[in-house]
């Protein structure tokens, strides 16, 4: 029988999640250095666990390893945040495609509540209110998705990537749709409408979109715009 890997210690794991966690909600910003005694003091772990957990990190693609530096949080660059995008996407479709059963009454009464408390953070809380009612109400949707080895891999996906208060909510009213897209959520599962939810899902997953860039005259028209000006001169 082929030996087996031996399993991630569970403090380990938790380490690695709580540094992913604060690089997630922007408290070790991108581009900044991770100093190992100063993650030793702030988590409570030894030298040889925060170094492990940062190595695990570097595979994931959140933290950055340079050559006789050390460790950074890795950049975001607007590609990488695509492709993590579209990996979310293609996950998260493929749960509110298994989300089809009736949903447990109780269940709905606590999406709804969670939906609700998001609402509010959006109305009255503060930024770190408004993202951990968002992530609860997200690990709360997520334990309605039969596959669980499915669910883990999309928490790890939303992990890796910067909380949405660093990225979608930085667009005028986009939090407020978020917050809509919530209840929207909730009521498609009430209703059994598979096809509704999968949709909102996908809206919700989707970029801000970018401001467009200034529209160019073609050189024609520059020209043109040229010659009128000189004359009316």
């Amino acid at each position: 029988m082929a030996d087996e890997l031996p399993a991630l210690p569970p403090e380990a794991r938790a380490l690695e999640t709580a540094i992913a966690r604060d690089i997630h909600a922007g408290v070790l910003a991108p581009g900044s250095w991770l100093k190992q005694i100063a993650l030793q003091e702030r988590y409570g772990r030894s030298r040889g666990d925060v170094r492990r957990a940062l190595d695990k990190l570097v595979a994931q693609r959140l933290v950055q390893q340079v050559r006789n530096f050390g460790y950074r949080v890795r950049g975001m660059e607007d590609s990488w945040l695509d492709e993590l995008r579209q990996v979310r996407l293609i996950l998260e479709t493929a749960a509110a495609a298994l989300m089809t059963g009736p949903v447990d009454r109780a269940d709905l009464a606590r999406l709804r509540g969670l939906a609700e408390t998001f609402s509010q953070a959006v109305a009255h809380g503060t930024i770190l209110q408004q993202n951990e009612a968002n992530l609860a109400f997200h690990n709360g949707l997520l334990e309605l998705c039969p596959n669980r080895e499915l669910a883990r891999m999309i928490a790890e996906t939303r992990m890796r990537m910067p909380a949405a208060p660093l990225t979608q909510w930085s667009q005028p009213g986009w939090i407020e749709e978020s917050a809509r897209h919530h209840h929207a959520m909730v009521d498609a599962l009430e209703s059994g409408d598979q096809q509704a939810f999968a949709s909102v899902v996908r809206a919700h997953i989707r970029a801000p979109q970018r401001p467009q860039p200034l529209a160019v005259p073609p050189a024609r028209e520059r020209r043109r715009s040229v010659t009128d000006a000189s004359s009316a001169d």
